[in-house]
């Protein structure tokens, strides 16, 4: 299993991290070791490498079909379950590794940096690009998006990320964060909803 990241997908949120950023002609991926992967409600240590560690809430998408080269019209064959999940960043870690123009995988594929939710089957959605997700921090909304505000749709990102890997069955897709990104700090509860079926929920020690 391996997890596949989009960056830069969602226009408001590059604005606020990089206002002068070029939009990016192509999505823009990272991966994460599958070390990185925090699921069934087991709780995030802020890990001592970091004083800013930052929630990303995605649309998180499950390949359930073998396929490489996978053209885009046939992309939404290749993925048959979604969920909500988080793309933690050590955020201070990245801007000394932008500086430096470096690789970033340590601040973004560290243990349990890819939180997860609970899967749903996706034709439980009329539209996987017009969904609802937010996420609330200890019961107040802190961050939410539309998958219609995506620069690279789903269906786009399988086929340009088939092109260079083979997708297998249980390979997870982060599909790119929304505006509204932050810090978390211990003690927190986090609750992520696709539309307003809560999949996710777990605490910041």
């Amino acid at each position: 299993m391996k997890i596949i990241a989009v960056g830069m997908n969602y226009a408001e949120h590059n604005k606020e991290l990089h206002p002068t950023l070029v939009i990016p002609k192509e999505p823009v991926i990272f991966m994460k070791p599958d070390s990185a992967l925090l699921k069934n409600g087991k709780p995030f240590f802020i890990p001592d490498f970091s004083d800013e560690v930052h929630y990303e809430t995605e649309l998180v998408v499950k390949i359930g079909r073998l396929g490489k080269n996978i053209a885009e019209r046939f992309a939404n064959r290749y993925y048959d379950e979604v969920t909500v999940g988080i793309d933690f960043t050590a955020r201070d870690l990245q801007r000394k590794i932008r500086e430096t123009g470096n690789p970033w995988e340590i601040c973004k594929g560290f243990d349990d940096s890819a939180a997860i939710g609970e899967f749903v089957p996706v034709d439980k959605f009329k539209d996987i690009q017009n969904l609802n997700f937010h996420l609330d921090i200890d019961g107040k909304q802190v961050q939410k998006g539309n998958t219609a505000d995506m620069l690279f749709k789903v269906d786009e990102i399988i086929a340009y990320v088939s092109r260079f890997f083979t997708l297998k069955i249980g390979d997870l897709i982060y599909t790119g964060t929304p505006v509204g990104v932050g810090p978390v700090a211990i003690g927190q509860h986090l609750e992520g909803y696709l539309e307003e079926e809560k999949l996710l929920d777990f605490y910041i020690r």
